[in-house]
């Protein structure tokens, strides 16, 4: 096998050919499920997203004052009429009503989705060119090969959410700040600052990136030497300034701000037991590198290539990053995104390890690696196709309904446990949750209510007063405005 391999080596531009392979069927393979209702996995966090991007669509964009349809306390514990919405600056939310405006032919929906798949691919490409300085060109292509596949990352870089984008741009960042160490030429490392910056501002855990490169500046230059360099402080300037920036303005709209305090270690799970069983033995080890996968991705951590330890500093980021947002790491899988670069480059260094070791029976060693490598993707898929299941498809049928019925403007409300899916799928701005007193809430202007829990106490309580302008054996849907 050997022999095949070196005569694959020999064919001119190969790395680029089986990069462009990897490519296309890494876009191929997000295409599965893509026309979904916004009503799978993590549904709730999605709607959020492109609710943003509908409104944006509809009312024209504004990026300083971006808009959801929640209007409830749920989310900020305090009422929001205009529905704010101040977590990630809406880079995302903006480029995909954008998409959806000027060129139409798809939903905003699958617009969403079609802009993580695009940046999924541009992240493998990063990934590779990573890869390839840090390894070799055959770790490069491992690396974005495991970054197109795991299972996992597939289904999380088809999703409505900033952090494939965030990924993307983190990526890039790296990639200029290393051929900045490179080459020393300073355009490249404020270009990447200013790229760093706007990966910040789409999701700001992606900050953890600036470890491996604080690695490879201190490598170069020594630990001294960087701090006395003003050019790294100017760079650092750039990178941050713009995140605290945003952060100061939205202050001056709390009720638009989710709670975010709880991330860090709310129910006190950091260090705990069921802290290590979620992150390391439910997550890293499980569902994404389905157990057999933690063999190559071992050989991966204990052995490097020429003492450069960047990947290593990579995952380390990644650990300090699960180890200090605890609670939020442990309670959502989808925060685990953000790891999956690091963790392709340490298995496909693991992988080369296992591939060339001397120190144990080369044969054998190969077999192992090929049969972790098969058992990693078979039960990290089992698992994650559960995730593209909808299990509730009577919100989609209802949320239409109500939007045929409600008129622009109406505000409604949809309970969901506080998930604000059904209300997405109304299109109307209102309530994901029952939070107080019915006529409260029609005083702050609800008009109707739709449930498809038809057993629910709420739900038989409220038909026995207002009038019914819909119902089937999916839904009810009540005129506020009009008792019986």
């Amino acid at each position: 096998m050997s022999k095949y391999f070196e005569r694959l080596k020999r064919i001119k531009n190969i790395e680029y050919i089986l990069l462009s392979i990897i490519i296309i069927l890494a876009f191929v393979v997000r295409l599965y499920k893509i026309n979904n209702p916004i009503a799978d996995w993590h549904s709730w966090r999605q709607a959020d997203t492109v609710s943003v991007s509908r409104i944006y669509s509809r009312e024209g964009i504004d990026l300083l004052f971006p808009k959801y349809y929640d209007i409830s306390t749920t989310q900020t514990k305090l009422f929001n009429p205009e529905g704010y919405r101040f977590v990630e600056f809406p880079i995302f939310s903006a480029g995909n009503a954008l998409l959806f405006n000027n060129i139409g032919l798809y939903s905003i929906e699958i617009w969403g989705r079609l802009i993580s798949i695009m940046s999924a691919v541009f992240s493998l490409v990063f990934l590779f060119l990573l890869g390839r300085r840090f390894i070799n060109t055959t770790g490069g292509l491992l690396a974005a090969f495991f970054y197109a596949f795991l299972p996992f990352n597939i289904y999380f870089t088809r999703v409505i959410l900033p952090e494939p984008l965030s990924i993307t741009l983190g990526l890039l960042a790296l990639y200029l700040f290393a051929k900045y160490i490179d080459n020393q030429k300073t355009l490249l490392l404020f270009v990447s600052a200013s790229v760093f910056a706007l990966a910040i501002l789409v999701k700001p855990f992606v900050v953890f990136y600036g470890l491996p490169m604080a690695y490879l500046a201190v490598e170069k230059y020594g630990f001294k030497n960087v701090l006395k360099n003003s050019k790294f402080w100017l760079a650092l300037i750039i990178a941050l300034v713009p995140f605290f920036t945003w952060r100061v303005w939205i202050n001056q709209f709390p009720e638009g701000i989710p709670l975010w305090k709880w991330a860090f270690n709310e129910d006190g799970i950091r260090f705990k037991p069921s802290f290590w069983r979620w992150i390391f033995g439910e997550r890293l080890s499980r569902l994404i590198l389905g157990s057999l996968g933690l063999i190559p991705f071992a050989f991966g951590i204990l052995k490097t290539r020429k003492n450069n330890y960047f990947n290593h500093f990579f995952i380390l980021g990644m650990f300090l990053y699960v180890l200090i947002f605890a609670t939020a790491s442990v309670k959502h899988d989808y925060y685990q995104t953000l790891a999956i670069p690091a963790i392709s480059l340490i298995l496909a260094q693991g992988c080369l390890n296992m591939w060339e070791t001397k120190e144990f029976n080369k044969y054998l060693t190969r077999g192992v690696l090929f049969f972790s490598l098969i058992v990693m993707f078979i039960v990290s898929a089992i698992q994650v196709r559960e995730f593209y299941k909808v299990n509730r498809p009577e919100i989609v049928l209802a949320g239409k309904a109500v939007a045929k019925i409600a008129p622009e403007g109406s505000r409604v409300i949809a309970p969901y446990n506080g998930d604000t899916a059904f209300l997405y799928q109304t299109q109307r701005r209102g309530w994901p949750v029952v939070d107080r007193p019915i006529d409260e809430l029609i005083e702050k202007g609800a008009s109707y209510f739709v449930s498809v829990d038809l057993n629910h106490p709420q739900t038989i309580e409220f038909s026995d007063r207002f009038i019914t302008v819909e119902e089937n054996e999916s839904y009810i849907i009540l005129n506020l405005k009009q008792e019986i």
